[in-house]
């Protein structure tokens, strides 16, 4: 299972939007994330907009693609995507970088064990 983590910046006059649209997803958004292998996901957002994702999934290129092939996700990213900056152009689906883990506190446990 690989553990990613990603940077999007939320524009700042939005991030009180965004965190209410995030209270009550869609339900047939969360069923397509959970049906494409999207697991452990969670978003934390700053109050100057950085938002910080994190998700466990079996292949990041896959879930993504997965996720792009669905019409809800289609309907959502269209909907985030006024709510982000720096985009150039992109869905902000398009626009996650993983980055890289450098430390799991549970695998080096159980490296020594």
């Amino acid at each position: 299972m690989q553990r990613l983590s990603f940077l999007l910046k939320v524009r700042a006059d939005r991030v009180e939007e965004y965190r209410a649209r995030h209270a009550a997803v869609w339900p047939e958004m969360l069923s397509a994330l959970k049906d494409s292998g999207w697991n452990n996901y969670s978003l934390f957002l700053r109050e100057d907009g950085l938002l910080v994702g994190y998700v466990e999934v079996e292949d990041f290129r896959a879930a993504q693609d997965a996720m792009a092939a669905t019409e809800v996700n289609a309907r959502w990213q269209a909907e985030m995507s006024e709510f982000f900056e720096s985009l150039d152009g992109r869905r902000p689906d398009e626009a996650m970088t993983p980055i890289p883990e450098v430390f799991s506190l549970e695998d080096q446990l159980r490296s020594i064990a």
